[in-house]
């Protein structure tokens, strides 16, 4: 039977009828059938009448005859009473189990008790074991657990703990990596028993669906893998008319797949316990048998018990080592801080002494990617190649941190970075795409040893109906090249926490800088505001952002003589300008094309327009030629005119004098009185060029004219010395 299933998606095959080509859909949680070493009775709580039932539980009980539609007070014993105080509780997450007789003749059983999804009780029933002594076996088990304090001796500590609790010939802690792949990471086993420790086993061995029932039911028992499965009477659940949810049933029959997996390694009976850390699935504690073996159920409590401890204190240890990334993050971070208040600047911390830095991730190198530069320490890849690593980076997800032991996998047209970063390990050190902290680790050649091929989980005979579990698990070594040694979980915590600090800081870093440039913002608006050259600034969308009182009084005044308000783009520039048609042209050019204008311009004011000004406009641009604005400066030329015309007067002044008082000069009987007024002429002509070099342009006219009146003067006083010094005193002077 097939059921149907979404449209689009894979078919899902019914319980027993998958194939290793779909084992990941089975849903074994609707096995509708029970191992035979107990019984199942799904019963209605209001008259507690049993409305499906395993086919064995007649026999089971030694009863005649089906108990569908029979109450529990009808079979035998005192279950009907022992389970009536049990329903108060909510039986929907962990069953409960209680101690009662039924049957014919009453026997000592063990009732575990469950709501399923749908509706109903499930009862189910086993043999009752012998009491179990809590001090011998728990209390020693825990004794040892909590005394180891590295995940080895702790796992090791649980293996045996487990081991001498459940009697099984192996006992194996199972630890998952990020792959999903599993490693046997401690073991206690039969002297004669092949070692499995440190054998992996790829992900495909458990599949998701099996993995996410071990997360609910904690303990799963297969007392011998050549059980005949007992069917559910009827088939489907009278509340639901569908299968019934047996998630949380401790009978529930094993998938065939698996049940061949465990034949095919020779093992005949299974104990699974789930270790959960931090809410998820960490790992197994998987026991096997070498026989039939079945464990009654306060042994079975226990073994959850002791799952449960062992997953808190691999939490421990996980949260020790977290406190130990912390501390070291701490200690970065406090050496940032000191350097900001002593450099002002961070990145010194991190990377003038690097070691720290290094250690901290145990990489051989590192670099940071901030505000468009580059900082790097210990051997990393070379320019080219950490641009190209940037950009792989800015196409990943966004996440607290990026962790590849494969990147030279990942850049398969780079594969020069195994040296350098077989592997990296990155965090965001701010919002801003692209700034990241990246540790590296160079290539690690690795030796995996799995328990059988990887690459050939299954037999394929000739049809998907023969397919089976692999046969093999003879050991199988892989040789593994171009990967670092993989980051660990207090890599990746440590990584993600020093990512996060480091956002601190780069946040108060960038506040420190904002809150100074607002100073040295507001500085050079009052600088600007108070400056005699007319000035005014845009952004680069030609929104108006600043005008100056200078800028101000060169716009004609409103009607009415108003003042005029000042523009909040810079196109209403375009009003107060003649020639609008022309001006609009350069105006496209600066602002669209990005090219300065330079020219005289005229302010309209009257028909033939207003004062003349020179305009210089820029536009600003940062390090990439993204602009930022635009710089608008206005120079009067009315000014620089009467400038002008002032150093001609002085110029024509100079070379009249100079023509008409050379000829009288030249009837000086002494040659010292010529030298002298050359002299004076050369001085006066000096002290003009100093005045039009250093003067400001609107004082520059009254300066000329006074030079020029100062040497006519001098010129007045040597003529006088001129006519003194005359043989005749100057009586004869005629002209």
């Amino acid at each position: 039977m097939i059921r149907g299933s979404p449209s689009g998606s894979p078919a899902q095959p019914a319980f027993g009828e998958a194939d290793l080509s779909n084992c990941e859909r089975e849903p074994i949680h609707l096995a509708a059938s029970v191992q035979p070493y107990g019984a199942l009775l799904l019963v209605r709580e209001a008259d507690t009448v049993v409305v499906q039932a395993s086919a064995n539980a007649a026999s089971f009980l030694g009863l005649d005859g089906s108990l569908l539609g029979r109450t529990l007070a009808r079979l035998g014993g005192n279950l009907h009473q022992r389970i009536r105080p049990a329903l108060d509780s909510p039986l929907d997450i962990i069953p409960t189990m209680v101690r009662c007789r039924a049957g014919h003749p009453a026997t000592n059983l063990d009732a575990l008790l469950h709501r399923p999804k749908g509706g109903g009780l499930v009862v189910e029933l086993a043999p009752a074991g012998a009491p179990v002594d809590l001090d011998q076996l728990v209390h020693s088990g825990l004794r040892a657990m909590l005394g180891s304090y590295t995940l080895t001796t702790l796992c090791d500590a649980a293996a045996r703990a487990f081991r001498h609790l459940t009697g099984y010939d192996r006992v194996m802690v199972y630890r998952f990596d990020d792959d999903g792949h599993g490693e046997v990471f401690a073991e206690e086993r039969e002297p004669h028993l092949e070692p499995y420790r440190g054998n992996r086993y790829p992900a495909s061995d458990i599949p998701q669906i099996a993995r996410r029932l071990y997360e609910r039911n904690r303990v799963r028992l297969l007392v011998d893998v050549n059980f005949t499965p007992v069917p559910l009477q009827p088939r489907l659940s009278p509340f639901t008319d569908a299968d019934l949810d047996m998630s949380l049933c401790f009978l529930r029959s094993s998938s065939p797949i698996h049940v061949q997996y465990l034949k095919n390694m020779g093992v005949a009976a299974t104990l699974v316990a789930s270790i959960m850390v931090g809410g998820k699935l960490w790992g197994l504690v998987s026991c096997h048998h070498y026989s039939a073996r079945f464990l009654p159920f306060e042994q079975r409590a226990v073994c959850e018990l002791l799952a449960e401890a062992l997953g808190t204190r691999i939490a421990a240890l996980e949260s020790f080592v977290q406190a130990q990334a912390e501390l070291t993050v701490r200690r970065l971070e406090q050496r940032m801080i000191e350097s900001i208040s002593r450099a002002g600047d961070w990145r010194g911390a991190l990377f003038d002494n690097p070691q720290p830095l290094l250690q901290a991730l145990d990489a051989t190198g590192a670099a940071l990617l901030f505000e468009g530069q580059v900082l790097t320490a210990g051997e990393v890849p070379g320019s080219p190649e950490l641009r190209r690593i940037s950009a792989w980076l800015a196409g990943q997800p966004p996440q607290e941190v990026v962790a590849s032991n494969t990147l030279a996998g990942e850049l398969a047209d780079l594969p020069q970075l195994r040296t350098t970063a077989a592997g990296l390990l990155a965090t965001p050190v701010s919002p801003t795409p692209g700034e990241y902290l990246i540790w590296f680790r160079p290539e690690r050649i690795r030796r995996l040893t799995w328990g059988g091929n990887p690459f050939k989980p299954v037999i394929v005979g000739n049809s998907p109906a023969d397919l089976s579990p692999r046969r093999s698990f003879t050991q199988w070594h892989q040789v593994v090249e171009g990967t670092c040694e993989p980051w660990s979980a207090s890599d990746l915590t440590t990584a993600r926490l020093l990512g996060d600090t480091l956002a601190d800081v780069v946040l108060q870093f960038r506040s420190v800088r904002l809150v100074i440039a607002q100073d040295q913002l507001a500085q050079v608006r009052r600088q600007v505001a108070v400056s005699d050259q007319p000035l005014l600034i845009a952004d680069a969308a030609g929104r108006v952002t600043l005008t100056n009182a200078a800028f101000m009084q060169l716009l004609p005044p409103a009607p009415g003589g108003q003042p005029v308000a000042a523009p909040e783009r810079v196109e209403e520039l375009l009003e107060h300008l003649a020639d609008p048609p022309g001006m609009r042209s350069r105006l496209d050019d600066l602002l669209l094309r990005q090219r300065s204008w330079h020219g005289d311009v005229r302010l309209r004011e009257g028909p033939d327009g207003g004062r003349r000004l020179l305009l210089r406009a820029d536009p600003v641009c940062n390090a990439t030629e993204t602009v930022l604005g635009f710089v608008f400066l206005f120079t009067d030329l009315g000014e620089r005119q009467a400038a002008q015309a002032a150093r001609d007067r002085f110029q024509d002044g100079i070379v009249a004098m100079h023509r008409l008082k050379a000829g009288q000069l030249e009837l000086a009987h002494d040659a010292a009185f010529r030298r002298l007024f050359v002299s004076l002429l050369e001085n006066a002509r000096l002290a003009a060029l100093e005045i039009t070099d250093g003067v400001e342009m609107p004082r520059m006219p009254a300066m000329l004219d006074s030079v020029s009146a100062s040497i006519s003067r001098a010129t007045e006083v040597l003529e006088q010395l001129v006519r003194h010094a005359r043989p005749d005193g100057g009586l004869n002077q005629t002209d």
